[in-house]
């Protein structure tokens, strides 16, 4: 903004981008929220960390039972059939095959 020669005035809190003492606020309040959005991160990971410890799984729940997807090709239904029975994304049976073939 500066270098177009426009500047903010935040009228309820009595601040201005203009001049040297504008710039020097903004510059403090933008330091003071990235030092926050730093803590913010620190303790979201602390807590992860803690809850993964603990046991606490993250994410959903598999609604596909990988057995079943296995167990039905195995039997020789191919991956189009296997994700219409189970009403599941074709790309998921695949997914599921591809994990396995690597284990």
């Amino acid at each position: 903004f500066d270098a177009q020669g426009v500047a903010v005035r935040f009228i309820d809190d009595g601040i201005s981008t203009d001049g040297d003492m504008g710039q020097m606020v903004v510059t403090i309040l933008s330091a003071v929220a990235q030092a926050e959005r730093r803590r913010i991160l620190e303790r979201t990971n602390e807590g992860r960390q803690e809850a993964k410890l603990k046991g606490i799984k993250f994410g959903r729940r598999r609604t596909v039972d990988r057995n079943v997807v296995l167990t039905l090709h195995q039997k020789g239904t191919g991956a189009t059939e296997i994700a219409h029975q189970l009403s599941i994304a074709r790309s998921t049976v695949y997914k599921i095959l591809e994990d396995e073939r690597a284990s």
